[in-house]
């Protein structure tokens, strides 16, 4: 839930961001601030930009003017600073035939530090990182045997086994269904609070948003609106951000459309 702001820092600072793909420019001129542990949504339309610019953001992608800052810090410094981010795709692409298990992947996650942990130490560091996402029953099951929603679990269990910082979730329960979605919203919601994470993610479920969010950024490759969920997702808003009116539920891609009654 929103919460007191005013003495946090900036995590993530953009300024004056613009991305082009050849001719094409897929962000314009964005600026924004993440503050320290907020949970902060980025909606639009398909093809807005949104997965574009949080792959900006991790170094995925190439800048064609502007700055960007994570933990105060820009260019070649932010290499080291890399293992303080958690990245959760929207498709999660691997041999589901791949003999590894689930405690095997997630220890992948550790950092250089842990990896001198004794053997002991470092498998209860895994479960550790497997019971808070209730993974523990399936923590010697290959990861090909893994459901869409356990799947997510899974990677939220990689990044909770080292300390992270910061957390870039893009449309990371497409395939999930509506129950699969609403117990990863409050798990993500609960870690962020133990952990005081800060969230950055692409979503569709505007009832989620307003419900989990302290922020929402409006993107259709240019920033529409940034602003508390109550603010920002009123219906005027929304027919100016998707071009029609929309439900404030959506499990998957373009929210619902509203009759025009509404």
């Amino acid at each position: 839930m929103p919460q007191n702001l005013s003495l946090t820092q900036a995590i993530v600072q953009v300024r004056n961001l613009s991305v082009m793909f050849g001719e094409y420019l897929a962000v314009e001129n964005v600026s924004f601030e993440l503050l320290t542990g907020t949970h902060t949504a980025i909606i639009g339309r398909n093809g807005a930009g949104k997965s574009t610019l949080i792959k900006t953001i991790l170094g995925l992608i190439e800048t064609q003017s502007g700055e960007i800052k994570l933990f105060d810090s820009t260019g070649k410094q932010l290499e080291t600073l890399r293992q303080d981010i958690g990245y959760i795709p929207q498709k999660f692409l691997f041999d589901r035939t791949f003999p590894l298990t689930v405690m095997e992947f997630v220890a992948l996650g550790l950092n250089s530090k842990e990896l001198w942990y004794s053997r002991k130490r470092k498998k209860e560091t895994i479960y550790q990182a497997l019971e808070k996402v209730n993974l523990t029953k399936q923590a010697r099951q290959q990861i090909g045997t893994l459901s869409g929603g356990e799947l997510k679990r899974l990677l939220l269990a990689y990044c909770l086994v080292s300390p992270r910082r910061l957390l870039v979730l893009d449309e990371a329960l497409a395939g999930v269904d509506a129950t699969g979605e609403i117990e990863f919203a409050a798990l993500l919601n609960n870690l962020k609070q133990e952990h005081n994470w800060t969230i950055l993610e692409v979503s569709h479920d505007l009832d989620l948003v307003s419900k989990h969010c302290d922020s929402v950024i409006c993107l259709n490759r240019r920033l529409l609106y940034q602003g508390a969920p109550s603010t920002i997702l009123t219906p005027e808003n929304l027919l100016h951000i998707y071009g029609s009116l929309v439900s404030p539920t959506c499990h998957h891609h373009e929210p619902s459309r509203l009759p025009e009654s509404f």
